[in-house]
């Protein structure tokens, strides 16, 4: 069996190689649009760059090994060194990104963190760089919605319902994951 047909399962829920694959471009896409956000706050910090860098290394049939895990934490630190609210929420979209490849096959809701957090800290950037409004976020929603793939929908449906909670990143997360869930 090649590392692509390879299967995890805990709890009822399967993920196979391809399907991480998927889940991580997804993410992936979401995090680079936020990445010059980033940039032009910290121009000297390249750790969402090479989180982003590792996801896109993933997605394309790379390994899923400590460089994606490596690269994912030091996007979280950077979250916190970001100096602004957009450059904050696009380092944890490049955190995301790098932490789909482990979307663990347990059907938790927390879970949908791993397959939609990216795009829902992409919309709050969006929000933030137009001074916090909404109606950005919603068409930057839309925008994430129309780019997930089948293949993303229906591991995601494996899911129960994204969690209660985290701001208004958890809000933009929640209803991501409410519009890819309607038929």
């Amino acid at each position: 069996m090649g590392q692509d047909d390879a299967v995890a399962e805990t709890g009822g829920t399967a993920l196979s190689m391809q399907e991480l694959r998927a889940v991580t471009r997804y993410a992936a896409e979401s995090a680079q649009e936020t990445l010059e956000v980033f940039e032009r706050a910290r121009p000297a910090d390249l750790r969402p760059r090479d989180a982003i860098d590792a996801a896109w290394t993933f997605a394309h049939g790379g390994e899923r090994g400590r460089r994606l895990r490596d690269t994912g934490w030091a996007a979280h630190r950077a979250a916190r060194d970001a100096g602004t609210g957009a450059a904050g929420d696009a380092a944890r979209a490049a955190m995301h990104a790098a932490s789909a490849a482990y979307l663990h096959p347990l059907a938790d809701a927390h879970q949908v963190k791993h397959v939609l957090g990216a795009a829902a800290h992409a919309a709050r950037v969006a929000e933030l760089m137009a001074g916090d409004d909404h109606e950005v976020g919603a068409h930057q929603l839309e925008r994430a919605r129309h780019r997930a793939t089948p293949v993303v929908v229906d591991v995601l449906s494996r899911y129960p319902a994204a969690p209660p909670g985290g701001g208004r990143v958890g809000e933009l997360l929640r209803e991501l994951d409410a519009a890819l869930r309607r038929p």
